[in-house]
């Protein structure tokens, strides 16, 4: 049973329906779109096709509305009327308010960084000292980088975790409560068995995968520690407390790269999006897309067609945890 009432009910429905089998749940901009049904109705709208003066009037400032909100329900305005003008009925795009500051500013390391970061842990220098995690470092990072996974999901891991024989690892209960499996390359399988083969320890499978030379469990706290003292080594400028690059901008850059590889591959986004969202442990594809638009802004004659053509699929980069 419809939820909408206005002239746009029944499109309304198609486009709900189109996010959600992309695998959006779409429980915000639902709420929103009710609200703009109700709006349209109000205003005496009889003919499809959304104008400048409706759109004006729908993108002021509510009483008692944050910007963040009022931001969103502008923003949710502008992927529907890029949707009616995909599907034949001419719409207003409305302008997204300027007051709107994104919180979501992750740092996307350089692949050429990402070299130098990389090196640069390898040639730390481990001495005697057998409850250090620096001996840890180098294939630590290897791993955020190769496949995306959270910090404190790689120190949780354990031996029984990691698969050689196969190449991939299992996250249990990771941050949005589900396990999944998380194939990696040859050759971070072969630095993942150099790294286990340099440590003179009992095997058991249930101690943790990432341990200190004297089998000690290693924190994320201390990761981070030690992959400030590699940046500066490797000659990458720290913004900051807040500022970055964070150990967890790994993850964003890990991302932005794999989307670029599957854009230069020729891969539909449309396929591709659910993958990596899959991939990355995310409960929905609203926390992947705003990769889409931090690949686009890096690389803008790359993702330029896929912002013409699919402008109401993947939304404007939105305020978002880290995930």
């Amino acid at each position: 049973m419809s939820i909408f009432q206005g002239i746009y009910a029944i499109l309304l429905n198609e486009y709900v329906e189109f996010k959600k089998n992309l695998g959006y749940k779409f429980k915000s901009a639902e709420s929103t779109f009710f609200l703009f049904d109700q709006f349209t109705i109000e205003n005496g709208e009889t003919e499809i096709g959304i104008t400048k003066d409706l759109s004006d009037k729908w993108a002021i400032q509510r009483l008692n509305e944050s910007e963040n909100t009022c931001y969103k329900r502008v923003m949710y305005l502008r992927q529907f009327a890029a949707f009616l003008n995909e599907s034949g009925y001419n719409s207003y795009i409305p302008k997204l308010p300027r007051v709107y500051r994104s919180t979501f500013t992750p740092y996307v390391f350089t692949k050429i960084e990402i070299e130098k970061i990389l090196i640069t842990s390898e040639q730390l220098k481990i001495g005697s000292l057998m409850n250090s995690s620096c001996n840890a470092i180098p294939a630590i990072l290897r791993t955020l980088y190769g496949t995306g996974i959270r910090i404190g999901e790689a120190v949780s891991l354990k031996v029984k975790d990691v698969n050689f024989e196969e190449s991939y690892f299992i996250i249990r209960n990771s941050k949005n409560g589900k396990d999944r499996m998380v194939p990696f390359t040859d050759s971070l399988l072969k630095v993942l068995k150099q790294y286990r083969s340099s440590l003179q320890i009992i095997e058991d499978q249930e101690n943790y995968f990432f341990v200190k030379a004297n089998g000690g469990n290693c924190s994320a706290k201390v990761i981070y520690e030690w992959f400030r003292k590699v940046l500066w080594k490797a000659g990458i400028s720290h913004g900051g407390k807040g500022n970055g690059p964070r150990l967890h901008d790994i993850r964003h850059t890990f991302s932005v790269h794999t989307m670029v590889i599957m854009a230069e591959s020729g891969l539909d986004l449309y396929y591709s999006l659910p993958i990596l969202s899959e991939y990355l442990g995310h409960q929905s594809l609203e926390a992947t897309e705003k990769y889409v638009r931090l690949t686009s802004e890096m690389y803008p004659s790359l993702l330029h067609d896929v912002n013409n053509i699919c402008s109401y699929v993947f939304p404007e980069v939105m305020p978002n945890e880290t995930n």
